[in-house]
């Protein structure tokens, strides 16, 4: 092929390179996945019912492949027809010589049933399996038990552009589709749950928290102690007995001369119906603005101020208004369990962010439910690999804290000439690989041995 000269000399090009990928970076990914076991123990997470006298491919380089598609940009099983040559998802995959499986036999991996015909569903996931990983996963990540585990509770929207089984209209975000629950401990996803989107955004928290719970407890038997700070729907019988706290900050409002006041209300509550089993301590955040009103919000939580971190928070607290010549008010620990404990607990929509649009959480294009819940811990388990990375290998450089699509660009789009003999496979990277010092860190922090 001629292209255009430049000067005196012709351009030319052909495809005759030999075998060259645009994904060298994979080798990353590989060796991360081998730290931690990662397909194999997917892999476990199903019931394979296939001939083994007819199989192709095994499972786990199934899963690999499929995994590993969407850590380095490919959201589409389609992908995989014209990827199933490409000579880096072969060595991720651990195929040495032929293709890899099309887009058909991972689609059959997707398609999977609990129910029906054996005949035509070998694969079945076994959801509950797979959620016990993540978590598993996460506590492997730790030599020693933390001096405190976080857990970030949240629910996210998923639009659907069909009638996809179960999808349904959310009035809160005006569209039709899924109301899937994340929960993460810091970086790390520990639960994704698919749900039917009109259910109730609350919906399955307390399974997976007391799972989540269980697991760290089996873990680390001495790691006993759980509280919790969750977010409590505002009702009328709340909005009374905040009372107090409301007039309060009008009062205060008005007396200063302000436009603007924020004033926080502590107090036991237990509802009419009984169904907390004993009064907890209720947070209200009243916030009352000059022509609007007030806004109210509450929280409830099991922390008081006998609590040791709550001790610590609010003696940390009065340092700061005392250096700042503050004074404390009578609602400091109440304003130290919302501002100091629940609002930084975590960037939970960070997290959520990276696995919805860089690793295409988003995807819920199947018409059965199940399909759609197996893509999401799919696409899970992709975020996982992706963070095992960031937090091992890129630890203190500059990619640190970047997002998933940051590293893939910058560590995994790599162009290689893979080069096969009978003993060894080399990649050979270009001599103007502008990051070879960071890829250089990241191999030697996840380099066997």
């Amino acid at each position: 092929m001629l292209f255009s000269n430049q000067g005196k000399k012709q351009v030319v090009a052909a495809f005759d390179g030999g075998e060259i990928t645009s994904d060298g970076g994979v080798v990353l990914l590989r060796e991360a996945a081998h730290r931690m076991d990662l397909f194999s123990r997917l892999a476990d997470c199903f019931w394979d019912q296939r001939d083994g006298r007819y199989v192709r491919y095994n499972l786990s380089n199934l899963l690999a492949q499929r995994v590993t598609g969407l850590a380095l940009g490919y959201e589409d099983l389609n992908d995989h027809d014209a990827l199933c040559t490409d000579p880096a998802l072969r060595l991720m995959a651990e195929e040495d010589s032929g293709k890899l499986a099309s887009s058909v036999t991972l689609g059959r991996v997707e398609c999977c049933s609990s129910t029906g015909n054996t005949r035509y569903h070998k694969l079945s996931p076994r959801f509950y399996k797979m959620q016990e990983l993540l978590c598993d996963l996460f506590l492997d990540h730790h030599a020693q038990h933390p001096h405190e585990i976080i857990l970030d509770i949240d629910a996210t929207d998923i639009k659907v552009h069909g009638h996809q089984e179960f999808s349904a209209w959310n009035g809160y975000y005006e569209q039709r589709g899924f109301l899937p629950l994340y929960i993460f401990a810091g970086p790390h996803l520990l639960w994704a749950q698919l749900r039917q989107g009109d259910c109730d955004g609350a919906r399955g928290a307390r399974r997976a928290i007391s799972t989540i719970v269980k697991q760290i407890h089996k873990r680390w038997c001495k790691a006993n102690s759980v509280d919790f700070i969750f977010g409590l729907a505002r009702n009328s019988y709340l909005l009374r007995k905040a009372t107090e706290a409301r007039s309060q900050t009008s009062k205060k409002r008005v007396k200063e001369g302000r436009t603007f006041l924020k004033n926080f209300g502590l107090f036991a509550h237990i509802p009419k119906t009984g169904s907390w089993g004993r009064p907890y301590n209720v947070i209200a955040k009243v916030e009352d603005q000059e022509g609007k009103g007030q806004h109210v919000r509450f929280l409830m939580t099991s922390l008081d101020e006998a609590s040791p971190r709550v001790i610590r928070a609010v003696k940390k607290k009065r340092k700061e208004m005392f250096a700042n010549k503050q004074r404390p008010g009578k609602d400091i620990v109440a304003r130290v369990l919302y501002e100091n404990i629940y609002c930084p607990r975590g960037d939970m929509e960070n997290r959520i962010k990276d696995c919805q649009l860089d690793l295409f959480g988003y995807r819920a294009s199947a018409h059965k439910f199940r399909s759609n819940y197996l893509r999401l811990l799919l696409e899970g388990f992709a975020y996982v690999l992706v963070t095992h990375i960031r937090l091992k290998a890129l630890k203190g450089t500059e990619l640190a804290q970047a997002a998933p699509h940051t590293i893939r660009l910058k560590l995994f789009k790599i162009g290689a000439k893979v080069i096969r003999s009978v003993r060894r496979i080399k990649l050979s990277f270009p001599d103007v690989y502008p990051y070879q010092a960071l890829f250089f860190t990241a191999w030697k922090r996840l380099a066997p041995g």
